[in-house]
């Protein structure tokens, strides 16, 4: 079996569930202003400890971020381990700086895998390469660390491989001690014009090969190469090329292929604002008929949809990330199966939206018309029409044009919805079986 069919073979489940919960929660919840905030303000470790001190997410429910990921027709999540910062939410013996330490007083990345496994729901681990607490990753001249413009944070006597050795151990640890995950999600790397933090930087092919013997059938992201998308998945690419791809803050023009034009995993991570961490003073949250397009553009391209919430200090997911995730709950109960399973329908994008596809079911995602009388071309012959919210039948009809067309229009279909308001404004789902 190629590397390729390898791939495609463990990122199976993955493809079928087709969206997931991404938690960015950590110490940067308190300061409020985004998980980069030690480096966007140039933050000392010293300076960054009262956070670290005042640490205390007394409303902490895990069961419940789990039921809400549930009921918005979510089936996995990832969150966040360790960030830049290098805060760990769970209990490591190879540090200090963690969750058991606060007054939070307890591994709060346990409590998160026992809930969200009790919701049914899949777990996975993100875990950062970077790390701006730890005294042996590199300080001065890195791009990204709070005091990369400090002389006073020369780099002199700092030795990367003790903070290498840190990092595969703690990896370790998260695939060890918390029974089967099924994601790892690493971030991330990169090249400037003064370091090349990518691949064998982070000694990657060692750390995959201990990650796929701890875990054989957990899927990676492909951070430890790069950060983006426009990598391939040929088969001469290394082991840590990861599963997927993981696009962020965009979706894909035309979904992602490999240097060979086959299909390839990926997943798109977005926001539900402007921040992946908790901002107070965020508040341009897309709206639920904003996510669900999106979820579906991802689909109708053969991709994931990873939506993220950052929770705040005290550990509440915000009011109004529940409130949109309900919302988008409500439309996955009714035309969920329009988006499990489903991916490319491998005909040209329609005007009024975007198909699905699942095996001999294409689903039309209608999003607006200026007529009642809806014409579909799924290139076959269509059997049977129905609305997926209720599976009521939509009557199959031919208007005189069609009749009198030259070209015959043989595939098409059309429905008279009989009123031009469609009965789903954000997304009305309309379901084609073909012979």
């Amino acid at each position: 079996m190629s590397k390729y069919e390898e791939r495609w073979a463990r990122t199976e489940a993955f493809r079928h569930d087709r969206f997931g919960m991404f938690i960015h929660w950590g110490l940067y919840a308190i300061p409020a202003r985004g998980e980069w905030v030690r480096s966007h303000e140039r933050i000392s470790v010293e300076d960054y400890e009262q956070f670290f001190e005042e640490f205390d997410p007394y409303k902490y429910d895990p069961k419940a971020w789990a039921r809400l990921a549930r009921e918005a027709g979510m089936k996995y999540a990832v969150m966040t381990t360790k960030h830049h910062d290098g805060f760990c939410l769970f209990d490591s013996a190879y540090t200090d700086y963690k969750a058991t330490n606060t007054k939070a007083g307890r591994d709060l990345i346990r409590e998160y895998v026992e809930a969200f496994r009790a919701e049914g729901l899949k777990v996975g681990f993100y875990y950062s390469l970077l790390d701006w607490h730890h005294p042996d990753y590199p300080h001065y001249g890195d791009r990204q660390h709070p005091m990369r413009d400090n002389p006073a944070y020369k780099n002199d006597g700092r030795n990367f491989d003790n903070y290498l050795t840190y990092m595969h151990n703690q990896v370790r640890e998260l695939l060890t001690n918390y029974g089967k995950i099924d994601i790892m999600w690493f971030d991330f790397s990169y090249q400037d014009e003064y370091n090349d933090m990518r691949g064998e930087t982070w000694k990657a092919t060692e750390l995959v090969n201990m990650v796929r013997e701890l875990q054989p059938g957990i899927i990676l992201d492909n951070r430890l190469g790069g950060d983006g998308a426009e990598q391939t998945s040929g088969d001469d690419e290394p082991v840590y090329a990861g599963d997927f791809k993981s696009p962020e803050q965009t979706v894909p023009a035309e979904g992602l292929l490999d240097d060979m034009g086959r299909d390839v995993a990926w997943e798109a991570c977005m926001t539900l604002n402007d921040h992946w961490g908790y901002c107070s003073a965020d508040k341009n949250y897309k709206s639920a008929k904003t996510v669900i397009r999106m979820l579906t553009e991802c689909v109708s391209k053969g991709g994931n949809l990873l939506l993220n919430v950052g929770p705040n200090a005290k550990g509440e997911i915000p009011r109004e990330s529940v409130e949109i995730l309900r919302q988008v709950g409500r439309w996955m109960d009714d035309n969920g199966e329009s988006i499990y399973g489903c991916g490319k329908a491998d005909v040209p994008k329609p005007e009024w939206g975007r198909y699905t596809k699942k095996g001999d079911t294409y689903y039309a995602h209608v999003y607006d018309t200026s007529t009642s009388v809806l014409r579909f071309d799924v290139g076959r012959e269509v059997e049977k029409v129905r609305l997926v919210s209720d599976a009521s039948e939509l009557v199959k009809m031919r208007p005189w044009n069609a009749e009198h067309n030259k070209k015959g229009l043989v595939h098409d279909v059309f429905v008279d919805l009989q009123n031009v308001t469609l009965p789903d404004e954000i997304d009305t789902v309309i379901k084609l079986k073909v012979k």
